[in-house]
Parts: structure tokens; C-alpha cells; sequence
């Protein structure tokens, strides 16, 4: 939810905009700073971002992203193993070459379960790409939503580049290609034969003729081998749970050895199951010390463009989550901390990812510091700076 100034807000931020009594009462109270949760020269993004939030120091421990979301969906990766997102996206319309066509949609524009099941169905089953798709030596596991995982087996991806779509939206789609040496070839062969194959599929017409973007492509990223994390109980002397719809949190807690906890509709957009999210979190802190609640919808709006998305989400983050749950606490007369931050900066300038500092918050319940400030980023910049993003753990568990 972090961002740079916004023309359009009065050159504020969307945090600075956006109504947050809950976050800026425990601001008033707390400590507010600035840390770098995605240290060069490491990507910005939340794969390096949130092994940071939970205590593991990325320059250590990333290994690449889709190997922690492998882990949350339960594929076992063996030795020699890579592991890669394998996005549904939207590619520009129209008879151009496929390399002159743009990146509209990182997620095939937010596609829903059911149609994303429908198109992989498609693609998979399609005799051409299954024969292609097994001379690579992969496999891709489908998944009711964009984000779908394949593995390659004697895998090799040394020198291989690998760009992540919801940085280059609106570009031109060849300089985005896996490149790097031959090998990359593989993965830049697999999404031309996809794109040939889906782009007047019916599923795909039936997607154009509702109006939606259509889900014409698939993207290779997020490139990695399997990863191993230390003990979270070991490190910090404690359990907890993390709720998210995304599988990459899940998958880093998993590997932390947090427990898995996923809602009913959770979405990971704006139509999220906010009471959902908020009743788990509840249910879990009545078992254990430590429970992370994540909420993706900011970053996706901001994907998207969206920017009075992007303003609706930072409230209702506040409003139904934020302020509910303290709300609860305090009637329920416990002592208690809260770590609130975002992960990275989402641009609304570029749509894309931006790696400068994002602001924390940190509340103990028992405290007033007396500072009265707000969170935002602005505030983030007056307080205290964290070079590294793995030591807010340590802060939030001092004594």
C-alpha cells in the first residue's frame, strides 16, 4: 500500500489520503519509521520483502519466489528441481506479431477460479502444448486463480533472465521474453505456443465477448530451486499462523513452520473476505502468541490502475480489519503488540514495484510514546530508519 506522490490525490499518497483512524490512533501512541524490506540488489517485490518481515534476511536465505509458493501448495520439489510462476495474463488484441503486442494484465485481469481452471484445462490438454510441456521436462499444477506453479525437472536455469509482467505493463512483450542463453528459449517457445493456442480459444472469446480481458497467454518468472528457512519457534521462542490468500506468504510461513490458516473466500483483490480474515486472525490468537494477517488487495488495485481501488483497500484495511481487531483486544482487557507495515512500495505512477524504504508501526498496547504522530510515509521518514527489514521481528518481540 505504500507509494510514491500522486498527482491526481494533490500530489499526496494514497496512505496520506485514505481515512485510517485505527493505524493513526496506534501512530499517536507508537513508534513510526522507515525500513528496507527489499535490499539491493535483490528484486522489489514481496517474495524478498516479506522473508524480511518474517525475520530471515533475504541476501541469505531467497532462493527465488515460486519455490516458497511451491512449498505453501504442497509440491515436493526434488534435488535438481526449479520451480517458476506461471501467470495467466492478457496480451494486447489484434493480428501484430506476438513480440509486438503489450503486457495489459499481469493476472489475465484479476480472472476469477472457475475460468482460470477453464483456460489451464484448455491449454494442458491441448496435444500440442502437452507434448511441448514434456520435452521441456515441466509440469504445471493449475490452480483456481492467475498465479499457476511449474516445475522443471534437471533443471538448469543459470544465466537465464526472467521478467516479472506486472513490471512492464503496457510494454511491448518481445524485450520482456526470457532471454539470457539458449536454454531460455524453452520458456520463450512455451508462451508463443500458449499464446497461439489460447488466443481464439472459445474460452477466450467467450472472455472478449463479456467485456473481460482476455486470458491469452501464460508468463514464466519468479525462477528458483528449493528453499530451505530456518525455525521461526527456534529463533523467536514461539508458534503462530499466518492468514493470507496469497501463496507465496503461506509458503514462507510454511517453511518457517507457521501454521497454514486459508478463508473462504479470500480473494487477494478487494472483494476479499474481510470478515472472514478478521474472525480467523481472532480464533487464532486464542492459540498463539504470534499470528501475521496479510491483505494483497492495495498492491493488486494498483496493478490494475485502480487507483480509488487502491484508496478503498488502505480503508477498508482500517475499518474492518485494523480497528475491529484492537477493538476486540482491548474489550477482552489483553496486553498486546502490533507490527504494521507494507511490504514493498506498489507505484500508481508506473503500476509496477519500487524498492525505497516503507514506513512501520510498531504498538504496544501497555505504552504511549507520546509522539502523536499518523502512519503514513511521510511520518515513516521522520522516525527511526531500519536498514534491514529482519530485525522488526526482534523489535516487535523486545522485552
Amino acid at each position: 500500500m505504500a507509494d510514491d506522490p500522486v498527482p491526481e490525490l494533490g500530489n499526496q499518497t494514497p496512505l496520506q489520503t485514505a481515512p485510517t483512524p485505527a493505524m493513526d490512533r496506534m501512530a499517536a501512541r507508537g513508534l513510526v519509521g522507515s525500513v528496507v524490506n527489499c535490499p539491493p540488489p535483490l528484486p522489489a517485490g514481496s517474495e524478498t520483502a516479506i522473508l524480511s518481515i518474517f525475520g530471515c534476511d533475504p541476501r541469505r536465505y531467497f532462493t527465488g519466489r515460486s519455490p516458497m509458493e511451491a512449498a505453501a501448495a504442497g509440491i515436493a520439489m526434488r534435488p535438481g528441481d526449479a520451480a517458476f510462476r506461471c501467470n495467466l495474463v492478457s496480451f494486447e488484441d489484434g493480428d501484430l506479431p506476438m513480440e509486438e503486442k503489450r503486457i495489459l494484465s499481469h493476472s489475465a485481469g484479476s480472472i476469477d477460479g472457475a475460468s482460470a481452471l477453464e483456460t489451464m484445462d484448455a491449454l494442458l490438454g491441448e496435444p500440442r502444448f502437452a507434448r511441448a510441456l514434456a520435452e521441456a521436462r515441466m509440469e504445471i499444477h493449475r490452480f483456481p486463480a492467475f498465479r499457476q506453479i511449474a516445475v522443471q525437472h534437471e533443471s538448469d536455469i543459470t544465466g537465464i533472465r526472467f521478467t516479472p509482467p506486472h513490471d512492464h505493463l503496457g510494454e511491448r512483450i518481445g524485450p520482456c521474453f526470457p532471454v539470457g542463453n539458449d536454454r531460455a528459449e524453452v520458456f520463450a517457445g512455451l508462451m508463443r505456443l500458449a499464446h497461439e493456442i489460447l488466443d481464439h480459444h472459445p474460452a477466450t472469446e467467450a472472455r472478449r465477448a463479456a467485456g473481460k480481458l482476455s486470458a491469452n497467454g501464460i508468463w514464466f518468472w519468479a525462477e528458483g530451486t528449493a528453499a530451505a528457512l530456518p525455525s521461526f519457534r527456534e529463533q523467536y521462542g514461539m508458534d503462530g499462523a499466518v492468514v493470507s490468500a496469497v501463496p507465496l506468504c503461506h509458503g514462507i510461513g510454511v517453511l518457517r513452520g507457521l501454521e497454514m490458516v486459508e478463508v473462504e473466500g479470500a480473494t487477494g483483490e478487494l472483494d476479499t473476505n474481510f470478515s472472514g480474515k478478521l474472525e480467523a486472525v481472532w480464533e487464532k490468537l486464542k492459540q498463539y502468541d504470534f499470528v501475521c494477517l496479510h491483505l494483497e488487495a492495495p498492491d493488486e488495485c494498483t496493478h490494475n490502475g485502480d487507483l480509488p481501488g487502491k484508496l478503498q483497500a488502505i480503508e477498508w484495511l482500517d475499518s474492518r480489519l485494523v480497528g475491529p481487531l484492537a477493538e476486540r483486544l482491548e474489550q477482552a482487557g489483553q496486553d498486546y503488540r502490533v507490527l504494521l507495515l507494507s511490504d514493498h512500495k506498489t507505484l500508481t505512477a508506473t503500476r509496477g514495484h519500487g524498492a525505497d524504504p516503507v514506513p512501520f508501526l510498531i504498538y504496544d498496547s501497555r505504552k504511549d510514546t507520546g509522539s502523536g504522530g499518523v502512519y503514513d510515509e511521510p511520518a515513516g521518514e521522520r522516525g527511526p530508519f531500519i536498514e534491514n527489514g529482519s530485525a522488526l521481528l526482534d523489535m516487535l518481540f523486545a522485552e
